[in-house]
């Protein structure tokens, strides 16, 4: 694979078609446009774009000053916020690739996904990182500040081999790392529904996941004002809707399964008016819960997308096209191609589950590398991620799961995102996830791990035979939990983002009943 580290490639600058401009110095234009404005607001701290841009000026310098150079890498590991922003912003000013981590990140996954970035210097993470990196990077503290000694005059132009540098989930394992092979260059002639400069874009997501990464950047691009939250919380969700009358969001299941969980007296008493569009997408949503959010905001607010954070296809609906084809991810956009293929390589036809796989528009091959793993590709170029799903007759697809998540149980294949969809119904659910854990007859048995209230947790008032009771009319007998686990902490992480080998991993050493 090839080397996309150090000195991986120059970024520069380039003789280019005006509709084409290297993301360092779209921040330049637009705070040549309207300096005063306020581009990104983050709890009670908001921005200009005019001090924005002399920040991100001023922070390039003092990178550069750290060794940092053109295709390099540079590793953030910082929490959302105003200085994340501004540090992504700078990094691309050099033509060095930004590569976001997650602060809470586990010691053993952080330095892996640092071996495998290499990079030339290193943002936060103080006393989690430095002794476990390899390469000898420089290194920042959280909080630094360029002062007034650097310069905010706007740099030479510099265009980034690589948009971001992103670590993958880890479903299967250590997370590797994914860089598009697009440079970092903002296409003016193709920024979506974010057109209008003069629309609020709500980032409740972290930064580190592909989602909320794009969901931040381009309506930032395209001028809009940006609002991000430095985590998600379902009640100061809505507040931000409301006081900055945000008109679009993206958010995962997770994060509407918690703000549909609010007493509804307390939900309908924010004015949420302001939003046109929900984007969902990150993992399987409930039809349910899909059906909740149309019933409250009305179908042309909604839409649900999926697509792997590897760019080789994706899909979307619309809530009034969903109505039509419920459970229904949609079809391919952006002229992507998906097949469904069994385990032995076969094309299922339409209503037969199976592995999905895509073909990017731009051919095979075009449109990421891994660092820390290989693609999975057939003879034929189409690749496959590992989820699973169905087409129907009209080539709309339906989610399943994680091929490497998928439960046999008494020779009966169980998908565990179909299972917590069925449980997160219940209206004492907060969250769930569903495993398989070795049993002497069944060969795997279903072990379901529920988040409720801290005294409901306690009191483990929550019965194995009430939930069964509850799934009775909503999975057939099969599908069913085996055994119960009641906890009152988060099982998601803060991208929605469900670690299923990790939870297996824990209850095998523990040995839960």
């Amino acid at each position: 694979m090839p080397n996309i580290g150090r000195g991986i490639r120059p970024g520069r600058a380039e003789t280019r078609t005006l509709s084409r401009i290297p993301y360092g110095s779209v921040l330049t234009r637009l705070a040549h446009r309207t300096p005063q404005r306020i581009a990104l607001i983050c709890g009670e701290e908001a921005i200009a774009w005019g001090a924005l841009e002399a920040s991100a000026n001023r922070l390039a310098r003092a990178f550069e000053a750290q060794g940092v150079r053109p295709g390099d890498i540079v590793s953030l590991v910082l929490p959302n916020g105003i200085e994340l922003v501004t540090s992504i912003l700078a990094t691309w000013k050099l033509g060095a690739v930004p590569n976001p981590l997650a602060p809470a990140m586990p010691v053993v996954e952080l330095a892996a996904v640092l071996k495998r970035a290499d990079p030339r210097l290193i943002v936060g993470g103080e006393g989690k990182v430095h002794a476990n990196t390899v390469g000898s990077p420089a290194v920042l503290p959280a909080g630094y500040q360029a002062d007034a000694s650097w310069s905010s005059d706007p740099l030479d132009e510099r265009i980034a081999p690589h948009e971001r540098a992103l670590a993958s989930g880890g479903s299967t394992g250590l997370p590797k790392l994914i860089l598009p092979k697009a440079e970092a260059v903002y296409d003016t002639e193709n920024h979506s529904v974010f057109a209008k400069a003069r629309r609020v874009a709500g980032v409740p997501g972290p930064l580190y996941h592909a989602a909320p990464f794009s969901a931040c950047f381009q309506p930032l691009f395209a001028g809009c004002q940006v609002v991000l939250m430095k985590r998600f919380d379902a009640r100061l969700f809505l507040a931000m809707v409301e006081r900055h009358a945000v008109d679009r969001v993206t958010v995962v299941p997770t994060m509407m399964l918690r703000i549909m969980r609010l007493p509804p007296k307390e939900r309908l008493a924010y004015d949420v008016s302001s939003l046109e569009c929900v984007m969902c997408g990150g993992a399987p949503l409930p039809e349910w819960l899909m059906q909740a959010w149309i019933d409250w905001l009305g179908p042309d607010v909604m839409n649900e997308v999926f697509g792997p954070s590897e760019r080789i296809g994706g899909t979307a609906i619309g809530g009034r096209e969903w109505l039509e084809h419920r459970g229904s991810v949609g079809r391919p956009v952006g002229g992507a191609r998906i097949k469904i293929v069994d385990d032995g390589g076969h094309e299922l036809p339409p209503g037969e589950m199976g592995e999905i796989w895509m073909m990017p528009s731009t051919g095979p091959g075009t449109t990421y590398q891994y660092r820390g793993a290989e693609a999975r590709l057939d003879t034929e170029g189409w690749e496959s991620v590992g989820d699973m799903g169905y087409l129907d007759s009209q080539g709309y697809l339906y989610l399943g799961d994680r091929k490497s998540d998928m439960i046999l149980s008494g020779g009966q294949n169980i998908y565990p995102a179909e299972v917590e969809a069925a449980l997160e119904s219940h209206p004492r659910v907060q969250s769930s996830a569903v495993i398989g854990l070795p049993d002497d007859d069944l060969g795997q048995r279903i072990h379901a791990i529920v988040e409720v209230d801290e005294q409901e947790a306690e009191s483990s008032t929550l019965s194995l035979e009430e939930i069964r009771d509850w799934l009775g009319e909503r999975l057939v007998g099969y599908k069913h939990p085996r055994s119960l686990e009641c906890v009152s902490h988060s099982l998601r992480d803060e991208a929605g983002k469900l670690r299923r080998s990790r939870l297996r991993e824990e209850r095998l050493f523990s040995k839960p009943r």
